[in-house]
């Protein structure tokens, strides 16, 4: 599998959307975090890698999730690196 099929496109829901500001109604508090679906056979360090590699940031930990659209991955940026940036380069903005 090739690094630039990893990353199928970015997830827009309002839930995810939470992820990238932190609100407190959100599972995830901390914020700085974007969601993505990927490839259903890339795993952790795989996705971390791609992710790294296109959007040029630090990727401090993924979590992901099957789901019947496909496999979800919420990557939570390193400190030092904005969610926000990286949704407004993908057009989630």
């Amino acid at each position: 599998m090739k690094m630039s099929d990893v990353l199928i496109r970015p997830f827009v829901t309002e839930k995810a959307m939470n992820h990238l500001s932190g609100t407190p109604t959100q599972k995830f508090r901390d914020g700085n975090k974007i969601e993505f679906i990927v490839h259903r056979d890339a795993d952790k360090p795989v996705i971390k890698a791609a992710f790294e590699e296109r959007f040029e940031v630090k990727v401090d930990k993924v979590w992901t999730r099957i789901q019947r659209d496909g496999k979800h991955a919420i990557i939570k940026l390193a400190d030092g690196y904005s969610a926000e940036e990286v949704g407004m380069r993908v057009g989630v903005f």
